[in-house]
């Protein structure tokens, strides 16, 4: 996967403010039923955020790049517990797509 332009990372990131975490990580850690979940999130909306429980910045990075090799998507923004994730869509749905339905924020 091409790497994000710096245009279109500040475009996802103007769209992923005012998005509310779809996937949440807690104690059981990374699953097979979040990486699941979580690339169907991808799939229907292309742009989400996945909060990860837990103190340790270590392992919150250790999961986040989990995640990320799991489900072919790119980690747009990193923010404490929080990261927004990016993977385009093989059939774009106009009705659940994050990047269809918040465009007039990335002007």
């Amino acid at each position: 996967m091409a790497a994000l332009s710096i245009h279109e990372r500040k475009r996802l990131r103007q769209i992923g403010h005012v998005l509310n975490p779809v996937v949440m990580i807690g104690g059981q850690g990374l699953t097979d039923a979040v990486i699941e979940e979580t690339l169907r999130a991808l799939n229907d909306h292309e742009l989400i955020k996945v909060k990860i429980a837990g103190e340790d910045r270590a392992a919150r990075t250790a999961t986040i790049d989990a995640i990320v090799e799991a489900t072919g998507a790119q980690a747009v923004q990193k923010i404490g517990k929080i990261v927004l994730l990016y993977k385009k869509a093989a059939k774009q749905n106009q009705h659940l797509s994050n990047l269809v339905r918040h465009a007039h924020l990335a002007n």
